[in-house]
């Protein structure tokens, strides 16, 4: 393998693309006792821009609920401009969806934990993700659902 022709991957800039803290029932949400319930969700993207760059992007909402009522929601996308060079089509996917999203985590989990600290609540720290099972889960779902579309 010459010079040329290596794998080449680095990252060029890591930054918040969006950030937003909702407290729909503030201030009374402030004296609820109950510990809340919380829902995350993950959504990972990218495009490509010119010569070997590509903006990859986590996005994760987490939503807190005590009873009936949002206690917050937040959603921060967490973004980052990687320069990809010399890596076969059929690892790519692999490299955005994996590689990419796990540089971005610990900077979205921070990001996250700071809103919701500065909203007033109690830290919402998350836990780890396996974005190699998520990524093949999600292949795994695009395949049935390519099938599905075919067969009718």
């Amino acid at each position: 393998m010459t010079e040329e022709t290596k794998p080449v991957f680095t990252i060029e800039k890591i930054y918040v693309k969006d950030l937003s803290l909702e407290v729909p029932h503030a201030p009374g949400i402030f004296l609820e006792r109950d510990a809340p319930q919380i829902h995350i969700e993950l959504k990972t993207q990218h495009t490509r821009g010119e010569e070997g760059l590509y903006d990859a992007s986590l996005t994760v909402t987490v939503t807190a609920k005590v009873k009936d009522k949002v206690m917050f929601i937040v959603e921060a996308e967490q973004a980052g401009i990687f320069r990809i060079r010399h890596v076969p089509e059929t690892e790519l996917g692999p490299v955005l969806g994996i590689g990419c999203a796990n540089i971005l985590f610990p900077y979205v989990r921070e990001t996250v934990s700071d809103a919701v600290t500065r909203g007033g609540f109690p830290t919402v720290m998350l836990n780890p993700v396996n974005f190699e099972a998520l990524y093949h889960q999600q292949q795994q779902q695009k395949t049935q659902t390519d099938s599905v579309a075919t067969t009718h």
